[in-house]
């Protein structure tokens, strides 16, 4: 149940509460699109990130000088 209350404009004025009333309904849809959108390129974000760190630090160091190999790379020493 909403908690907002409704006025129905009575008389000349109806046409701009009509066309008040869509641009309020066209807000609410562009808000929610942008809620969508933002949460789902936070999502994909979050995956790239996770996936995308380790062999990005692995590339990063096989083209720094000097050239280590992979195994010198990996290694914990």
């Amino acid at each position: 149940m909403s908690s907002k209350i409704m006025l129905k404009p009575k008389g000349k004025n109806t046409k701009k509460a009509a066309a008040a009333d869509e641009d309020d309904r066209a807000v609410a849809v562009v808000g929610k699109f942008v809620k969508e959108w933002g949460t789902w390129t936070a999502k994909k974000a979050k995956v790239i990130t996770h996936y995308g760190f380790i062999p990005l630090v692995i590339i990063i160091g096989m083209n720094s000088e000097p050239k280590p190999s992979l195994s010198q790379l990996l290694s914990p020493v």
